[in-house]
């Protein structure tokens, strides 16, 4: 019983020390026009041990983005995890979004994805729920660039959905 007792305290400990690293959860997402390439290129950016827990909680697997041997699973995962959560429509069209890699920064890692080829937009529309199925007080701040013009955005669990007009 003292055993029990000890190891529930430690994992209550645990919680608590890990709310106190990060009591906020926010991510960003980048939507930006590249008027040579006419694609969009996106990056994401969230906290490391939540975009962990995230997949943890959406897949029941448990990877590290610290250990190397967790790189080609991480990719398949982020690659399902971006198909799932992240959408993208310019002037009435869903447009294909290719998943290019990630890249850890020290506690929190870039996610980088490409839209297919398209003509310059009068009208966005993205569809963000990165994280929403972890923390219902998730929150990603959303950045939407095209032809220089940049328009930005917060969306807040659980509102997925942004539309600007260019």
């Amino acid at each position: 019983m003292k055993k029990l007792l000890l190891l529930f305290s430690i994992f209550i400990s645990t919680l608590f020390l890990a709310k106190e690293i990060h009591p906020y959860h926010v991510g960003s997402v980048e939507f930006k026009y590249n008027s040579k390439s006419k694609t969009f290129e996106i990056i994401g950016k969230f906290f490391l041990d939540d975009l962990e827990n995230g997949l943890k909680e959406k897949y029941g697997k448990a990877v590290h983005f610290n250990d190397e041997k967790f790189k080609q699973e991480i990719n398949e995962l982020l690659k399902k995890y971006c198909t799932d959560y992240l959408k993208l429509k310019t002037d009435s069209k869903f447009l294909k979004i290719d998943y290019l890699g990630f890249e850890e920064e020290s506690e929190s890692v870039n996610i980088f994805l490409e839209s297919e080829v398209v003509s310059q937009p009068k009208k966005v529309e993205v569809a963000v729920s990165f994280l929403y199925n972890l923390f219902d007080d998730q929150m990603n701040i959303i950045h939407i660039i095209v032809g220089g013009k940049r328009q930005s955005d917060r969306l807040s669990y659980p509102n997925r959905y942004l539309f600007k007009q260019f």
